[in-house]
């Protein structure tokens, strides 16, 4: 890469689809990437590593999941599952993948997920894409390894990394801030609300994802965390809320919390269980209550959810706990920001006591700074520029 990037490159991605098939979220976190790219003119090329057992012939599920939603989006031919510690693949052929990382000019690799030397290393531009900002750098300094050796260059969807408003380690790396892009062709404005969430505040998450971090004494947690302050918001106002929550039925005081307090439970599994499903829920949904970790809230880092860019480009307002992320998005028309019960209910109200202008406001606000054309093409030339 010599930095512009209306050059055409070739450009491999890697990322989590096959291994955690129908979160249909997750999905698009990913596809975002691979389709923006692509709309920018360049060629992509998806190499996902996994379990060895993922690609067992008996087993699957991930490997029919990652050929529906190659088939689905345009990426026949150009993606591989590779069994980690193996040359065992779906797809394309380990001497295929081997062939066009040393053609490849920059590597995407989302959390450091492609660990394989003789793919990584051809490669001369290797860019560790960090979608969960404070907790990567948190369990890095914690001595755990986040695979950031390999890579030359870092970037992180948390705005306040590196700055002095976040506590955050960056772990002696330069990061590059971004936004999360969204492909506007794929995410057009919802002219109606139909399905499980219509005329509801909804959104997709997991309750608890992985472990949560301590550092300083200060403890750094999960989505529960966070919601846990929230419960008694549904009590007092009479809006639906419907969030879709990956939440394990032995978190049996959560859940009695949650049903007490009028929280209206979806299934993910059920509304959101591939790309396509997930962007109908989204679309057909009134507006998103966006709860974050409690580790994003309490580090500042400027985090932004890749789903709430979704609500917006589907003209959906998004009422979103704050992170810091208003220092970096305009906040107060289609997208508000909440840090405590009392203004979540205030902004609930705001939202429902003039749609019309919210919607419009975020359809607005994903055009002018989360479009995949402007946000991929400006990382480009920064990532360029950094070389």
């Amino acid at each position: 890469m010599t930095g512009a990037a209306s050059e055409r490159a070739h450009i491999v991605v890697s990322g989590m689809i096959a291994a955690v098939p129908h979160h249909g979220g997750a999905t698009w976190a990913v596809l975002q990437y691979l389709l923006g790219f692509a709309r920018l003119g360049h060629d992509v090329t998806f190499v996902e590593e996994l379990d060895p057992s993922g690609l067992d012939p008996d087993r699957a599920g991930s490997i029919d999941y990652m050929r529906a939603v190659a088939e689905r989006f345009g990426l026949r031919e150009r993606w591989a599952l590779l069994g980690a510690g193996t040359r065992e693949t779906a797809g394309l052929g380990y001497e295929d993948v081997r062939r066009i990382a040393h053609g490849a000019d920059m590597l995407v690799n989302i959390s450091g997920s492609l660990t394989d030397e003789e793919l990584l290393d051809p490669i001369p531009v290797r860019v560790y894409l960090d979608l969960d900002p404070a907790f990567n750098q948190l369990w890095q300094a914690s001595g755990i390894d986040m695979r950031f050796g390999p890579h030359t260059h870092f970037v992180t969807v948390g705005q306040a990394i590196g700055t002095p408003e976040c506590p955050v380690p960056t772990c002696g790396h330069e990061w590059i801030p971004t936004v999360p892009p969204v492909v506007l062709e794929h995410w057009p404005r919802a002219d109606r609300m139909e399905g499980p969430g219509a005329g509801a505040f909804t959104t997709v998450g997991n309750w608890r994802g992985y472990g949560s971090v301590e550092h300083q004494g200060e403890h750094y947690g999960q989505k529960a965390h966070s919601m846990r302050t929230l419960m008694e918001i549904p009590a007092r106002t009479d809006a639906a809320l419907r969030p879709a929550l990956d939440i394990h039925p032995d978190e049996t005081p959560d859940l009695e919390a949650l049903e007490r307090n009028g929280w209206e439970l979806l299934d993910p599994r059920t509304v959101a269980h591939d790309p396509d499903s997930y962007r109908e829920f989204v679309a057909g949904s009134l507006a998103e209550f966006g709860v974050a970790k409690s580790g994003y809230v309490l580090s500042r880092c400027g985090w932004f959810s890749d789903r709430s860019a979704c609500y917006l480009a589907s003209g959906r307002p998004v009422l979103a706990q704050d992170t810091g992320f208003a220092r970096w998005l305009p906040a107060g028309e289609g997208l508000l920001a909440f840090t405590g019960t009392d203004d979540a209910v205030a902004g609930i109200e705001a939202v429902r006591s003039d749609y019309d202008r919210h919607s419009a406001a975020a359809r607005r606000l994903a055009e002018e700074h989360l479009d995949s054309d402007t946000v991929l093409a400006r990382l480009l030339e920064r990532i360029g520029g950094a070389a």
